[in-house]
């Protein structure tokens, strides 16, 4: 008897530790609702980028982009972060007040800067691919640091944060590749790729 509350007693306080130096109020609700803004907006991207395609005789497409169509395109990725985060804040809000628990401590201090310094580099490096008209890596470039970002800020929350910054380092890789297809790997990293890891969070964590 004595044996089984030591172990009950070590398991309490391993949970106590691991509530004190992680975010655990991360919702997987608002990663569903991210990835169906992301959609909606690869969508409309979408339907920016291939409206004036010129088909060749030999099949392959001409894109033809001007300047108004470039800001449309920045415009759209900046609504769906910002919504994005906007219900992130809400929903991890909501749910920490729930649980009893402070939503700004110091893991979600050490969480936000751990996520905030890969994104922020890569948010910069690519303003100047933009400026200098480098657009092909664009795409690609948004899904790695975000992946990145991730990864860093991983040990400071839930486990699946890591395997989904993985996730998107891999896609971002692949698009490396297929050069190109930058929207459909953009569409399946931050549209699909959410719904699926924000699902897994919210039906291990949210419905407790």
């Amino acid at each position: 008897m004595e044996s089984k509350d030591y172990l009950q007693d070590l398991s309490e306080i391993k949970h106590l530790m691991n509530k004190s130096s992680r975010f655990m109020s991360l919702s997987g609700l608002s990663g569903i609702l991210a990835g169906i803004y992301a959609l909606i907006g690869a969508y409309l991207g979408y339907t920016i980028i291939y409206r004036d395609n010129v088909i060749s005789n030999d099949g392959y497409r001409t894109l033809i982009l001007d300047g108004k169509d470039i800001i449309n395109i920045v415009l759209i990725a900046f609504a769906v972060v910002t919504l994005s985060i906007i219900t992130g804040v809400f929903l991890s809000w909501q749910k920490a007040k729930t649980q009893n628990e402070s939503f700004w401590n110091s893991a979600s201090k050490r969480l936000l800067i751990n996520f905030l310094i890969p994104l922020a580099t890569g948010g910069f490096f690519i303003l100047f691919l933009i400026e200098k008209e480098i657009y092909a890596f664009v795409a690609p470039l948004t899904l790695v640091f975000y992946g990145l970002a991730l990864v860093n800020a991983s040990k400071y929350t839930l486990g699946y944060i890591r395997y989904f910054g993985i996730t998107m380092i891999l896609i971002g890789l692949a698009s490396v590749w297929f050069l190109g297809y930058g929207l459909f790997f953009w569409a399946l990293g931050f549209g699909v790729c959410h719904i699926i890891y924000g699902a897994l969070m919210h039906f291990k964590y949210d419905r407790k």
